[in-house]
């Protein structure tokens, strides 16, 4: 009996297993999810970043604003081409009126310097001007002396509790002032003396420059002649005062012809200066 020959059918060569294709998808599934979460936070980020760079651009142009303010109170604002301070300052006082709300007329704005009254901003302007105001604190300093009976080559001051000293400003070192800033300073002192009946040689004041490499410069000299009467020791006394252009770490000091015969009754002494 002859039986027909049928070949086995082959088996096909490569295909993929449904666990295999289930877990590819899975996989990509779970990939697309995790893209999409760091997709919308990396977006988040970006946008606060965004909003932290915008407030720190508007706190810089707020700090140059205060800055160009305070270059315009001075001199050198004036005089720069860069600036334009009428346009600033004006700005300026735009913004207080409208902080000032009810208040009639622009406020003044001035750098007062010296001996001049300070005008005190308005309450509701603090924070608008507080840089400002910091900046306004007048470069001055005025000393009494400071009493010693023996003969000294600088006399020697101290700080009172009605006169100005700008520590940052102009310091003091062993009967010198020294300014941190260079300009126009009015320098200025005045010395009571009593008069000896040994001598009629006239007392003297002297303002000088203290200058460590050479010999100081004298600025300022004023004599006042002898007198008999010891009655009139009070009535003695010599002040001088001009204007200097001072340069940074320039020290100025006073000196007198003999130091033993200065007069110490309160208030008839003093050294100071300040900025114009």
């Amino acid at each position: 009996m002859n039986e027909t020959y049928s070949p086995a059918t082959p088996r096909p060569i490569g295909g993929t297993s449904p666990g295999t294709m289930k877990m590819f998808m899975g996989f990509l599934a779970v990939f697309m999810v995790a893209q999409t979460i760091g997709t919308v936070l990396f977006c988040l980020y970006l946008h606060m970043k965004m909003d932290k760079m915008e407030e720190v651009l508007s706190l810089n142009e707020d700090y140059i604003f205060l800055r160009k303010i305070q270059k315009c109170q001075t001199a050198e604002g004036h005089k720069s081409t860069l600036l334009d301070c009428e346009k600033i300052l004006k700005g300026f006082q735009d913004l207080q009126c409208k902080d000032g709300g009810a208040s009639k007329g622009p406020p003044k704005f001035e750098m007062q310097r010296g001996h001049e009254h300070r005008e005190h901003p308005h309450p509701t302007q603090k924070n608008v001007t507080s840089v400002a105001v910091e900046k306004r604190q007048p470069i001055a300093a005025h000393l009494a002396i400071q009493e010693n009976k023996k003969t000294v080559s600088v006399l020697e001051w101290k700080t009172t509790m009605y006169g100005p000293m700008n520590n940052s400003s102009i310091s003091y070192q062993e009967g010198k002032l020294k300014v941190k800033e260079a300009g126009l300073y009015y320098v200025y002192s005045q010395v009571s003396f009593c008069t000896k009946e040994v001598t009629s040689a006239p007392f003297t004041l002297y303002i000088y420059l203290y200058l460590p490499m050479e010999e100081d410069r004298l600025l300022l000299k004023g004599l006042d002649t002898h007198s008999t009467s010891k009655a009139h020791c009070d009535l003695q006394s010599i002040r001088v005062g001009g204007v200097f252009e001072l340069r940074e770490g320039d020290m100025v000091f006073v000196n007198v012809t003999d130091s033993t015969r200065v007069n110490y009754n309160h208030g008839s002494n003093y050294f100071g200066i300040f900025k114009l």
